[in-house]
């Protein structure tokens, strides 16, 4: 796609790093197969101290890829994936990839309702999940359409001696496969999966422009919708990433993987930018400091993507244990604010970088990002990647641009930029901006922004209601749907307030029934018991009456504006 808009902020891009990259030939499939290629012996995954090599990575997709063939998956279907951060992910991801499967990606630490919720929407037969979840998708009702269920165990992808240390339980040799085989019933065991023949060169590997993944994502506003990624959506998000740090040399970096994979920050930035550059991947299936620290003695990271609190915590624990954080090269911080408070103490302790960058699950996900080099600017969320253009509009009409350095929302275009919502396409519509000069539609990130000479972003405020904690959204709509459900809520309101820790803290503001009286840890019992753990209101207040506008609508801004004047 030509670029047709100025664009100020590429004079503010590092040395080294190219005003556009190449147009997308091949799929994410072709990246993995290229490093096994050519660094075949190089060790690809690390998960507590165990290593995979590409060769041996490269070597249970196509087994994997097989074993779901023969579980029915074809070219364009939907295939669901319930996983921890664990080998076993990423050999899952490709080996769906290979069969020009799409990927459907799920947190899961989901109560049974969120889930049911996204797979009543994509409708995928074949689920590979870890076996802590295989019992809530077997309870899903009939008209759920899962067939088939791959269970994992992740343990098996640990040595013995950390399991034995984990006082996890480890079956004697010769019953190990009787004793995993049934210990979920009614599925098919990933061992199993993987012993399969490697699949067939007849099978024909999936196309640049084929659907990649369904990234589940609360868009701009409303419930949770699947966002469509294709190949060279996610193949020009990791060549971006590539481009922007030139310094990280292909075959001999190290990245940390605690971002969880089945977000699409840590998708993009921990396993596709680290499997298209031959890195070893480190994966940690929660972000635990200790943890990490002791991999940090062993082997540091060269890139380390995350989000503040974890730059935060891992800096105070280094420091309290005495463990030196010294050779962690580059940091790319996203999700929510990154501040100086942050940035001060963990550059002193790596004597790298630390800056912040922005983007979407539609974007899949990084629009933007601070040069690594001295003229980077914290607080602000940095300049936009290579082949991405940017606008300031009038949020009430978006055609219309704003003046320069005026507040507006920001709207995008760029290679990473998703094509709509899955079975969705009234949601689409609403979030493109039709071109006037012939290229790609705009996207509205619903996100009102300043840019100032230099190409710099900041984001000033939200046009969309969307929470944001800890680096995962949240619908308030999702959260006020199950607080509704208490027999003592008359109506709720759920608004966002800032939040040192995570950005943002979830807040549910309620009116009771006549004669109820506020019982707060009953109101997020009943959270709990349908929503994942951050959703959950940390704090419920109690008022009168809601704000509503003309027509019956609850006025959320006005509900946090009340509280943050309070």
């Amino acid at each position: 796609m030509p670029v047709t808009t100025p664009r100020p902020w590429v004079s503010s891009y590092a040395e080294g790093v190219p005003t556009d990259i190449e147009p997308q030939e091949g799929s994410l499939y072709d990246l993995l197969h290229a490093s096994v290629e050519q660094y075949g012996d190089h060790v690809a995954l690390e998960f507590f101290g165990r290593t995979t090599t590409y060769a041996e990575l490269g070597e249970q997709v196509e087994r994997a890829a097989e074993g779901l063939r023969r579980l029915g998956v074809k070219h364009g279907d939907p295939v669901a994936i319930v996983l921890p951060n664990c080998p076993q992910h990423v050999v899952a991801f490709y080996a769906v990839l290979r069969l020009g499967a799409i990927v459907v990606e799920h947190n899961p630490l989901y109560t049974p309702r969120e889930l049911r919720h996204q797979f009543e929407d994509h409708g995928a037969r074949v689920v590979i999940a870890w076996n802590k979840v295989v019992e809530t998708i077997q309870d899903f009702p009939a008209d759920v359409a899962v067939s088939s269920i791959v269970s994992v165990d992740v343990t098996r992808a640990m040595p013995l001696l950390t399991r034995v240390a984990l006082r996890l339980p480890v079956a004697k040799a010769r019953e190990s496969r009787a004793a995993l085989t049934t210990k979920v019933r009614g599925t098919t065991p990933w061992h199993e999966l993987v012993a399969s023949a490697r699949v067939g060169a007849e099978v024909p590997t999936p196309g640049v422009d084929d659907v990649a993944l369904i990234q589940y994502t609360s868009g701009t506003t409303g419930r949770p919708k699947g966002a469509i990624l294709t190949h060279a959506n996610l193949c020009a998000n990791a060549a971006q990433a590539r481009a922007w740090v030139p310094a990280i040399e292909r075959g001999t970096s190290v990245v940390y993987g605690v971002l969880p994979m089945f977000h699409a920050y840590g998708l993009t930035l921990c396993l596709a930018f680290a499997t298209s550059m031959g890195s070893r991947l480190v994966l940690f299936p929660r972000f635990d400091p200790d943890l990490v620290l002791k991999v940090v003695k062993r082997r540091p990271p060269t890139f380390f993507p995350a989000v503040p609190p974890i730059y935060d915590r891992l800096t105070k624990a280094a420091a309290a244990k005495g463990v030196s954080l010294a050779g962690i090269r580059i940091a790319i911080s996203g999700a929510m604010p990154l501040s100086t408070e942050v940035v001060e103490p963990w550059e002193a302790a790596t004597g790298g970088v630390l800056v912040e960058g922005y983007g979407l699950s539609e974007t899949s996900p990084v629009l933007m990002a601070n040069p690594i080099a001295a003229n980077r600017k914290i607080g602000s969320v940095g300049v936009p990647l290579p082949s991405t253009e940017i606008r300031v509009v009038d949020p009430d009409d978006p055609t219309v641009d704003r003046e320069p350095g005026a507040e507006g929302e920001l709207i995008v275009r760029g290679p990473q930029v998703f094509s709509g919502y899955w079975l969705k396409p009234e949601e689409t519509e609403a979030v493109f901006v039709p071109a006037t000069d012939g290229g790609a539609r705009w996207f509205r990130t619903g996100d009102i922004v300043t840019v100032d000479e230099a190409g710099f972003v900041r984001v000033v405020d939200r046009i969309k209601e969307l929470i944001i904690t800890g680096g995962f959204n949240v619908a308030p709509s999702e959260v006020e749907e199950a607080i509704r459900r208490h027999p003592d809520v008359e109506d709720v309101a759920v608004v966002g307030l800032p939040d040192d820790h995570s950005g943002e803290q979830v807040v549910a503001v309620v009116v009771l029934r006549d004669g109820a009286t506020l019982d707060e840890a009953s109101i997020r019992a009943l959270a709990r018991d349908e929503l994942t753990a951050y959703k959950v209101p940390k704090r419920v207040v109690q008022v009168d009456d809601l704000p509503r506008s003309l027509i019956g609508k609850v006025l959320r801004r006005q509900v946090r504006n009340a509280l943050l004047n309070a």
